[in-house]
């Protein structure tokens, strides 16, 4: 049993849903045919179950790249080794709006986290297949979705100076596309770790504001959405895995 997500190795998937939002977690379990809570121990909320005739977890994370290595670490403990983030964000473009969904091709690195594993020059992306499976996907399920790079930090509410509206401003020219927590540890650990990671998101508003009450059912429909795909797209990983 391991320190802080407390159950039975054997009640952990190979293949996780790893959002930090707790609820979150619970509407991707919401989709198994029949999920069971089997941990809820140290702000980590676990849920195991079948999709499609295969067996996978959820794990609402909390917020942040502590919260998730630690996540990622212990769950790797106990089998799992396939890792989806199924996530919100802010949003630097014109166009984008409350609710896209947006798959992250890669992430500039501003948490601290992931330093304790690989340099800072070291880049930040998903394994390719889960990648090209989430937007395979998307196709499939018609569902509309940006590709490209984000950005993930670690302090939320870090003050709003000149330097740092600068910083935004350039990324807005480079064309980021989304702005979190999580997925730069997500990715670094992954590739440290020989784990297969992918992120998925939907846009909650910009990245400066949080959406307005009116844009609340936007964003649950692309956040529906954003599981959807990678719900399928977890299963397409799985079955390929299938001797």
């Amino acid at each position: 049993m391991e320190f802080h997500i407390q159950c039975d190795p054997t009640q952990i998937a190979r293949y996780v849903f790893c959002p930090g939002d707790h609820n979150r977690a619970k509407l991707i379990a919401d989709h198994f045919e029949s999920a069971e809570l089997v941990s809820n121990t140290r702000g980590y909320v676990v849920y195991s179950g079948k999709y499609e005739g295969i067996f996978m977890t959820a794990i609402g994370t909390g917020m942040g790249g502590p919260t998730v290595a630690i996540a990622l670490e212990e769950l790797a403990h106990m089998g799992a080794d396939t890792f989806i983030r199924v996530g919100s964000c802010g949003v630097f473009q014109a166009g984008q709006v409350t609710g896209d969904v947006i798959i992250l091709s890669g992430t500039v690195r501003e948490g601290g986290t992931a330093n304790a594993y690989l340099p800072l020059n070291f880049p930040a992306v998903p394994t390719y297949g889960v990648l090209s499976q989430l937007a395979e996907s998307a196709k499939h399920l018609d569902i509309p979705v940006t590709i490209g790079v984000g950005v993930a930090g670690d302090a939320f509410y870090a003050p709003r100076t000149s330097a740092h509206a600068a910083q935004w401003e350039l990324y807005r020219t480079a064309g980021l596309v989304s702005v979190e927590m999580e997925s730069d540890t997500l990715f670094i650990m992954g590739q440290y770790r020989g784990w297969r990671t992918g992120a998925i998101n939907a846009s909650d508003g910009t990245s400066t504001e949080i959406k307005p009450a009116s844009e609340r059912e936007a964003f649950l429909r692309g956040q529906e959405n954003a599981i959807r795909i990678a719900l399928h797209a977890m299963s397409q990983i799985a079955q390929s895995d299938m001797p």
